[in-house]
């Protein structure tokens, strides 16, 4: 690679190491072709960005950022994912590592805090983003709902009153 390309990517991927919250880090030595264009078609899919990065660069890139912690995992064939949401991308990366054995997790930052394996399987064990929102907005809605019932309960339990009390008074 000439210098002009490799000042090039530098950029590119401090900006992106600069702008991102949840980054991994992966080994995938011995993974073939086959499969990991079926690992770039997922993340792809759940727009995650992935690349294949030289480690030199990559330590460079890192310098200032959070990233800047992992230093110690560049190391060896190297690949990174940047996401949006920690725990999709977890959710893949646990899924893509138990079908590939050389599919390896390496580190991760999560809102600038270095990650390990066991806490990926936190991670994995947490609900989604979308799962968490409806899950907030059902606990919402319930006492929305328990409101509505109790003051219809009020309305309905004083005309079923003022109905006895007509009746009574029709019979007297």
């Amino acid at each position: 690679m000439d210098r002009k390309r490799k000042e090039k990517e530098l950029a590119a991927l401090a900006a992106d190491f600069k702008a991102a919250n949840h980054v991994f880090l992966f080994g995938f030595q011995g993974l073939n072709v086959a499969n990991d264009t079926v690992l770039r078609r997922e993340f792809r899919k759940s727009n995650i960005k992935y690349k294949v990065v030289k480690n030199t660069i990559a330590q460079k890139a890192s310098e200032g950022t959070p990233l800047e912690q992992m230093d110690k995992h560049f190391t060896g064939p190297t690949a990174i994912a940047i996401a949006e949401d920690p725990v999709s991308l977890a959710k893949l990366v646990s899924k893509f590592a138990k079908d590939y054995a050389q599919f390896k997790f390496k580190a991760g930052i999560v809102e600038g805090r270095v990650i390990d394996a066991s806490d990926l399987e936190a991670l994995v064990n947490l609900p989604s983003r979308e799962q968490l929102l409806s899950k907030i907005m059902f606990l919402i809605n319930s006492g929305a709902q328990r409101l509505a019932s109790a003051t219809s309960g009020v309305a309905r339990n004083l005309t079923v009153v003022l109905s006895q009390m007509v009746e009574k008074n029709k019979g007297s």
